[in-house]
């Protein structure tokens, strides 16, 4: 019997799709960012969150 296929199960699974909307600009922004750093959208899009995340939590 061969191995299981597929992607891997990880500690967070990301199953919540997320639809935004975004100009031209925004988008090139991003493919920019994307590969420069070697990450997926999603990716940069998490630790876009997560910089703004750490901001309000040292305004407080």
């Amino acid at each position: 019997m061969s191995p299981r296929t597929g992607r891997p199960k990880t500690d967070t699974p990301k199953d919540i799709q997320l639809k935004i909307r975004a100009d031209k600009q925004t988008i090139e922004d991003l493919e920019y960012c994307c590969e420069k750093k070697g990450m997926t959208k999603s990716d940069v899009i998490r630790l876009g969150i997560q910089k703004v995340k750490e901001e309000v939590n040292e305004k407080k």
